[in-house]
This record gives C-alpha cells, sequence and structure tokens, in this order.
C-alpha cells in the first residue's frame, strides 16, 4: 500500500522494507521543505520497529538535479538564506538510524549526488550520472559532499571530481565505490528492494548498532563540514564567476571565468 505524504513524498511498505519516493517534477531540485519532509519521514520510520530498511528513490528521468541556484523561485532566488536551512536538514538526515539504499535511475547532480549519498548503498541504473559541478557554477561544493564524497570514493577520485566537474557513469562509478550495483532500468527499484530485504531479514538491533559503529559521527562531520561550505559559498556567490557561472547554465555554454 503507498501512502502520499505533503511536500512530494510518498512511502510503500512490503514486510520490513519501506521505500521512500520523492516527486519534484521536472527536475526534482532539492528545496528545504522536501528535504524537511524527507528527514521527518525517515525519522518516522525509524521510531517505527517494523521498519528495518529503507529505499530512497524518485519519479521522473534524473534521480535529483541537486538545488536550483539558477531559476528566481529556486533556492538561490532567496541568496544564501535557503541554503543554510537545506544544509540544516541534510544533517537530520544523515542522523537516521535505519539503513538506506538509494535507487538512482538518472542525474545525481550537486546536492542530489549529496543526497544520493546520505545512502548506505547505491543501486544505479546505466543511465544514471553522478557529477559535483559547483565549480562550473563558480561555486563552492555543498552539503557536505566535501565530507562524504572522499569517504566513499577516496580523496584522489573526489578531488577529480571536484575539481574538474566530470560526469561519472553507473559502470564508472561501480569501480570506483560509488554504485554498488548496477541494474537494468526496468528492474532498478526491484533489485534495490531486494539489497534492503537482505539487510532487514538480519537481527535489527545488531544491524542497527554495527551501523552506528561503521558510520563513526558522520552526522556531526557533517555538520562542521557544512558550515565551512556556507562560509566559502557566500564568499563566492558575490564574485562574477558565480553571477557568469549562473549565466553559462541558463545558457547551456561553457563559462568564460576571469577569476574575479
Amino acid at each position: 500500500m503507498t501512502k502520499v505524504l505533503a511536500d512530494h513524498l510518498s512511502v510503500t511498505r512490503d514486510g520490513h522494507v519501506a521505500t521512500v519516493e520523492f516527486n519534484r517534477p521536472p527536475n526534482n531540485h532539492v528545496s528545504v521543505e522536501l528535504v524537511r519532509g524527507l528527514a521527518d519521514l525517515l525519522e518516522e520510520l525509524d521510531r517505527d520497529n517494523g521498519v528495518r530498511a529503507v529505499v530512497l528513490c524518485s519519479a521522473g528521468k534524473p534521480f535529483c538535479a541537486g538545488a536550483d541556484l539558477v531559476s528566481a523561485d529556486g533556492i538561490g532566488g532567496s541568496g544564501m538564506s535557503g541554503i543554510a536551512p537545506l544544509y540544516d536538514q541534510a544533517v537530520r538526515l544523515f542522523s537516521i538510524e535505519t539503513p538506506i539504499v538509494a535507487a538512482v535511475q538518472g542525474a545525481a547532480v550537486g546536492a542530489g549526488l549529496g543526497l544520493a549519498l546520505v545512502a548506505d548503498f547505491r543501486v544505479a541504473a546505466p543511465e544514471a550520472r553522478f557529477t559535483a559541478n559547483f565549480v562550473k557554477l563558480g561555486f563552492h561544493p555543498g552539503f557536505g559532499l566535501t565530507h562524504t564524497l572522499p569517504r566513499v570514493i577516496g580523496q584522489q577520485r573526489a578531488d577529480l571530481m571536484f575539481l574538474t566537474g566530470r560526469r561519472i557513469k553507473a559502470e564508472e562509478g561501480l569501480a570506483w565505490g560509488l554504485v554498488d550495483e548496477v541494474a537494468p532500468l526496468e528492474s532498478l527499484r526491484e533489485r534495490a528492494q531486494e539489497l534492503a530485504a537482505e539487510i532487514a531479514e538480519n537481527a535489527p538491533l545488531a544491524v542497527v548498532a554495527t551501523r552506528k559503529t561503521l558510520r563513526g559521527k558522520l552526522a556531526q562531520a557533517v555538520r562542521a563540514q557544512t558550515n565551512h561550505e556556507h562560509e566559502q559559498q557566500a564568499i563566492l556567490r558575490a564574485t562574477e564567476d558565480f553571477a557568469e557561472g549562473v549565466r553559462a547554465v541558463q545558457e547551456r555554454r561553457p563559462g568564460r571565468f576571469l577569476g574575479r
């Protein structure tokens, strides 16, 4: 049975696995309201002893195109004032105790990549693309990515993604450890649910305790890193290069940056 919630969210239960879907067409951009709603829902599932694993997925072609820094009605339209609250909600996501498997069907960009990294595991379709394209906007990475991405794929490969803004395909992500399994698009969600069920069949107290040990003080580390990221983003937002990066994205061309 699927329960449709406010803030573009729905949840489906199958045994001990809950599948949480977000849907903000056309690009599934994150917003403070979406991430707050997602955190509220995951915290509710944390308190449900019948839920032992969660599948996180989205509707539509992209998994999540990140934060909309370009449109007037996006996060970028309110300057930096919308970004700090977004990061407050992101820290809540990293505090969730129930294991999470992300099903990534398409582009996971910027904060969308950050959202995919909230999960313990990522099952991706061949069509999936992962990118931390902040420098192409003249901006600094955020959503805790400067901590979470190196933690998953290593510092050197994370540096490559951050400094080039390169798109990483699912198969390359599999070789790097960014993706745990590649599954055909038509069976992607089913395979993610199977992985979640494999986790959920184990003793739940032992799973949660082991996961806490493995993750350590991840939420606290994300909090410290988002504070630093926000400071750097505030500085770079005032530059001519950021304004050019926004224009370049709107005009679908490479930026002509001047370093000021």
